[in-house]
């Protein structure tokens, strides 16, 4: 049992709740069993427990404890090769990378798995996904080692088995080398849910169904996907909307907008997550709502690619489910998650003003809205008795956060708050700022030989 208490507690659940000086309970089973105001150990009976030793008392004095953050979308891949085509555009950046991504193998994307994934829970992530659709023919499992890489760091993971079968001789973007055949990525994708999929209510592992994109894609592999997914009982995912050039060549191509031709291939519904949906018009945006379709919001890469802002208050309006995204380490190189809450609320008040979105609403796509892109809000995302003790602990009593007395506030508009305690699952995984089950200097050696292992010269 772990009691956290004499701390502001941010729950995000539905009415918003928050303690300025309150506590959480956690079971020995990882669960949330109590959360409320003033301290816990005032009404706790010792009697109660099954061993002294069982307990642990954790002194939040000038922390807030939120909820976990929910990482709703990445290349985690990408961390052996950032710091390139620092100056292009989306089109321009990819066909720069894609020959080396097609020199992939499972030590480079489990060693990169790695460095991202610890980096992700130094920021306060315990979730992350990671859209991998790159998958080399003489690469080994690539999918397997990005998944042990997740074991080792202890965080909750949601790979998706993406795909490409449109290379550039059928009109796409990505070189011949790096896709494959349909029928191929199909099989493929069914074989990693059988094997690795756990639906479970407290799983640590499940997979979603990810081609890639419009322009990568045949529309035969997005209808059949979509189909293998709810025959499987999963998500879907892919890139939607992203930049101008890709709704140039939906229009060149389909004849219409991507958000119609996803919705002509069945990738509408409340089983399906976008990444960026930055170029949505209000017919797409009415159409995300009224079918439950989610967002991953992803506003530092956006801005690094220059593709743009996405809409997000008027998504949020249309009661468009929308997550916080890091994007892959290439295209967003700082790849924090707590980084984006800030990022996101900033650009929101440029479209729309100071009024325009709230450092709440933000903390909220960050941990109940990426929780609801993958299908886990009743397991995660907010803090109430009977979800999994998915928490972070954010020191706020420093001198970058001194004078700000609203926790919330503090850990958006200030600087980036160091992580006291993340749990998840009730099992700690960053402890005082440092990595709980791995190391990071290790992590740190395995990411510098890896992109020197790609990038030689």
């Amino acid at each position: 049992m772990i009691i956290i208490e004499n701390v502001a507690v941010a729950t995000v659940d539905g009415a918003g709740t928050e303690y300025a000086d309150g506590h959480v309970v956690i079971s020995e089973d990882g669960r949330i069993t109590a959360v409320g105001a003033g301290r816990y150990g005032d009404i706790y009976d010792k009697s109660e427990k099954s061993g002294q030793d069982a307990l642990r008392v954790v002194d939040g004095t000038g922390c807030l404890v939120t909820p976990g953050l929910v990482n709703s979308h990445h290349h985690l891949y990408q961390w052996a090769t950032r710091g390139l085509a620092l100056d292009e555009t989306l089109f321009g950046w990819l066909t720069t990378l894609y020959p080396v991504w097609g020199r992939l193998d499972a030590d480079v994307v489990g060693a990169a798995a790695g460095a991202g994934l610890g980096w992700l829970a130094l920021s306060g992530c315990t979730t992350s996904m990671d859209h991998h659709y790159v998958f080399p023919r003489e690469g080994g499992d690539v999918l397997e080692a990005e998944i042990l890489a997740a074991r080792r760091v202890g965080l909750r993971f949601h790979p998706t088995r993406g795909s490409m079968d449109l290379s550039q001789k059928d009109g796409g973007l990505p070189p011949d080398n790096v896709v494959e055949e349909t029928d191929e990525a199909l099989a493929a994708t069914e074989a990693a849910i059988d094997r690795w999929h756990d639906p479970s209510p407290d799983s640590m592992l499940q997979i979603a169904v990810a081609p890639c994109s419009p322009f990568s894609v045949t529309t035969r592999l997005m209808e059949e996907a979509a189909v293998l997914a709810r025959r499987k009982g999963v998500r879907l995912h892919t890139h939607l909307a992203e930049t101008d050039d890709e709704e140039a060549f939906c229009q060149d191509r389909f004849g219409c907008t991507p958000t119609e031709y996803a919705e002509r291939v069945g990738w509408l519904g409340d089983d399906v997550w976008l990444a960026h949906g930055v170029h949505f018009d209000d017919s797409a945006i009415k159409k995300l709502g009224a079918t439950g379709t989610g967002i991953a919001h992803c506003p530092s890469s956006n801005a690094r690619l220059g593709a743009g802002s996405a809409r997000v208050r008027e998504l949020l309006d249309h009661r468009v489910p929308v997550g916080l995204g890091v994007d892959g380490a290439a295209s967003q190189e700082s790849s924090r998650l707590s980084d984006e809450l800030k990022q996101a609320l900033y650009t929101a008040r440029q479209r729309g003003g100071p009024q325009s979105m709230t450092a709440r609403e933000t903390l909220r796509m960050g941990t109940m809205g990426g929780a609801q892109c993958l299908g886990r809000q009743n397991d995660i995302g907010s803090i109430e008795v009977g979800k999994l003790a998915d928490l972070v602990l954010w020191r706020l009593d420093g001198l970058g956060h001194e004078g700000i007395d609203d926790k919330v506030a503090a850990l958006v508009f200030g600087p980036p708050a160091p992580v006291e305690l993340a749990l998840v699952g009730g099992k700690p995984v960053v402890e005082r700022g440092e990595l709980v089950n791995v190391d990071e200097e290790t992590l740190t050696r395995e990411a510098r030989r890896v992109h020197r292992k790609l990038l030689p010269g």
